[in-house]
């Protein structure tokens, strides 16, 4: 029969996972808006938001809530820190989700131009590091956690190099100006929702191997046979 303790630990992995599901597809709307010019996709990431903070404050108020009265340690307290430390993260990805798509609603209505950058295939990398850092966590494995690390320096030149594009598109055409800094934008948002990824995974390296990674995640390496729900 299962504790209180183990109770509220399930209920807190649930709540996190919705909470990951709403910000994921937030990212994937605010992403197939762009691609297609939808409005309607740029609304509903809109309304989403609202659940996604809502999610938040359950999330933190559950998990100081077991802080306070179950004293946890070891690997459940990594668990419960990681947690809460993944609820902000995701809560910024819903806030750069709703970023993307008011960038969205600006390009909407504005003539639409060929731009020299292929935004969607950034998007498309960064809408799978959401998805597998996530993965990492449902799974507890810190290998998969690793692989959306060594994603991230891919999503990075991407901006660099969208960076470098529209600013010699926004020279040579003035009159796009406006269309090449709203993609620019986007490629922006889209860079931070990665960094908040491999914020994500580095929290899930913590909490199933005890190592901060944070600032050496590229050269860290981890056990391919990790897995918490075994400890």
């Amino acid at each position: 029969m299962r504790t209180r303790f183990q109770q509220q630990i399930e209920e807190l992995r649930e709540k996190l996972l919705r909470m990951g599901g709403l910000a994921e597809l937030a990212v994937d709307r605010a992403c197939q808006a762009y691609t297609e010019r939808d409005l309607g996709r740029c609304q509903m990431v809109l309304e989403n938001e609202s659940l996604i903070n809502a999610a938040e404050r359950e999330i933190d108020e559950l998990a100081f809530d077991i802080l306070a009265t179950q004293q946890p340690a070891a690997v459940d307290l990594r668990f419960i820190l990681a947690v809460t430390k993944i609820n902000a993260d995701l809560e910024r990805v819903g806030d750069q989700a709703v970023n993307i798509a008011e960038r969205v609603m600006d390009l909407i209505e504005l003539p639409a131009v060929e731009l020299p950058v292929d935004i969607a295939r950034m998007a498309t990398a960064v809408s799978a590091m959401v998805r597998r850092a996530l993965e990492s966590f449902v799974e507890g494995k810190a290998e998969l956690a690793q692989a959306v690390l060594e994603m991230d320096h891919v999503v990075d030149r991407m901006r660099d190099e969208a960076f470098i594009m529209l600013v010699r598109k926004m020279n040579d055409e003035p009159q796009v100006t406006q269309q090449a800094l709203d993609a620019l934008l986007v490629a922006r948002n889209l860079e931070r929702v990665a960094d908040h990824a491999t914020n994500i995974s580095e929290d899930v390296i913590f909490w199933v191997l005890g190592a901060d990674v944070r600032h050496h995640a590229q050269s860290a390496s981890v056990s391919p046979r990790t897995d918490t729900r075994e400890q």
